[in-house]
């Protein structure tokens, strides 16, 4: 039975100061009965002299300190994980929020995970399919990468994620392959809208889902996103599946973080931010990967708004160095109606290399890819002369990159929120798009594989000998 202690002397935000404790460690899982009977759970911040720093995360309103009781449980915050954890839904803390029973453990998991030892690592290498043109053919997503998604207040980066969840695959796999998905700090009816979107497509049948809702706890969305890793480890480590974790929005993961900072009165680093939220970041996004030897993978996509757009704030900034890149959503994409709104020119994924080609996706692929964004550049290019100098300034190259920039959008950018274009239809659409161009402008694409995948050029190539 553990100690009872009634000597909490300082609560400060979600914090409480416990004094003359004896053998408490950091991590550790803390109770705190109130004097109304409610149980509180929180874990140890800090041990030291005596002392502890305790994080509640039901919070501190209302809390009385005299007529409280503290109990230090002598174990960390675990997760109970087995097969039956897919199809379900959960809050923040773990706790089931759709109805169903209790989780019957198989084994109960630190959340805290442990890391990947470099050396057992495997090189991502395997082409994962969502269905979405922007990213499969010009930003591809490799299995075991961690990829985040910048967007903005007001972008779509919601229903992109749900579309990645219910559409995404590995094609040259025959592992099964699940979704865990982490929503942090969202409202009701992003909530609702994710829940929904799951049950009406089946998607929740391969998925677990961790709900973290506006008003819940501060502390509790610290919490979610590596309850949801840590499933996704048991899932990919234990059970060999090929896992997606997507996490959104890191943006109000890193408030908290701020949050549980100031109320520590810790010196703070760039805007406000603690200065170990580089590390912080790197503790989750470093969860990502294949080990040797072992049949499944962790692939993430975080997703994170950007503050005022402003790709150099801290925590895009971080992410960028941490991530193997980053697909960026824009603005003005978005105001003239093309969804998914996908910049390709300023995206990147460091490791598309490593998952196109033959038997991956395609042999044309990397064709495809450098050429379309090189005319894309030059088609908006052209247009911005056309800002400044009018249409009719413009050379007929010019013009013709213009229209390639417009058809680019429209109809390769632009796809239906339910629409899941399998690799060969995204690179036919891309070849069919390279004919608005003159043949001599086309210097990225070998001369083998135009004759093979661009339409009428074989049959072209045959009446001219």
């Amino acid at each position: 039975m553990p100690l009872e202690y009634t000597t909490i002397t300082q609560v400060s935000g979600p914090l409480i100061v416990v004094e003359q404790v004896r053998e408490v460690h950091f991590d550790e899982l803390v109770e705190v009965e109130t004097g109304t009977g409610e149980i509180r759970r929180g874990r140890v911040l800090e041990a030291s002299e005596g002392k502890a720093l305790v994080q509640l995360f039901e919070g501190t309103r209302g809390l009385d300190v005299t007529s409280s009781k503290v109990r230090f449980l002598g174990r960390v915050l675990e997760i109970p994980v087995s097969p039956d954890i897919l199809g379900r839904i959960f809050d923040g803390a773990g706790n089931p929020i759709d109805g169903g029973p209790r989780i019957i453990p198989e084994k109960r998991l630190d959340i805290s995970g442990s890391p990947i030892n470099p050396f057992a690592r495997a090189y991502p290498s395997e082409f994962i399919q969502t269905g979405i043109s922007a990213i499969d053919c010009m930003n591809p997503l490799v299995r075991g990468q961690k990829l985040p998604i910048f967007s903005g207040a007001g972008l779509p980066h919601a229903q992109i994620a749900a579309q990645i969840a219910r559409q995404a695959t590995v094609l040259s796999s025959t592992e099964p392959f699940a979704v865990v998905f982490g929503a942090m700090g969202i409202t009701f009816e992003e909530a609702d809208y994710f829940i929904s979107d799951f049950r009406r497509t089946g998607a929740l049948d391969r998925a677990v889902l961790f709900i973290n809702l506006a008003n819940d706890p501060v502390i509790e969305r610290i919490a979610t996103p590596r309850m949801a890793l840590t499933v996704a480890e048991y899932l990919a480590f234990e059970r060999d599946m090929h896992v997606l974790v997507i996490l959104t929005d890191m943006t109000n993961y890193a408030e908290a973080l701020r949050e549980v900072s100031a109320a520590r009165k810790e010196v703070p680093g760039r805007r406000g931010y603690p200065g170990y939220m580089y590390t912080d970041l790197a503790s989750m996004y470093e969860r990502a990967g294949r080990i040797r030897g072992k049949k499944g993978s962790i692939t993430q996509i975080p997703i994170l708004t950007m503050p005022e757009d402003d790709k150099t704030h801290p925590i895009p900034d971080l992410t960028g160095y941490i991530t193997e890149g980053q697909i960026i959503l824009s603005r003005d994409l978005h105001k003239k109606g093309i969804y998914p709104p996908i910049n390709v020119s300023i995206s990147l994924s460091r490791l598309k290399d490593k998952g196109i080609g033959k038997g991956k996706t395609r042999e044309d692929h990397a064709d495809v890819l450098n050429q379309l964004s090189d005319a894309y550049d030059r088609g908006k290019e052209a247009r911005e002369l056309a800002v400044v100098l009018g249409e009719a300034a413009l050379t007929e190259t010019d013009k013709a990159f213009l229209k390639f920039a417009d058809e680019f959008e429209a109809k390769f950018v632009k796809q239906g929120p339910n629409e899941n274009r399998p690799i060969e239809y995204t690179l036919d659409l891309g070849w069919k798009l390279m004919t608005l161009l003159p043949r001599s402008e086309l210097k990225r694409v070998s001369q083998k594989n135009m004759e093979k995948y661009m339409p009428g050029v074989a049959k072209f190539e045959k009446a001219s000998d």
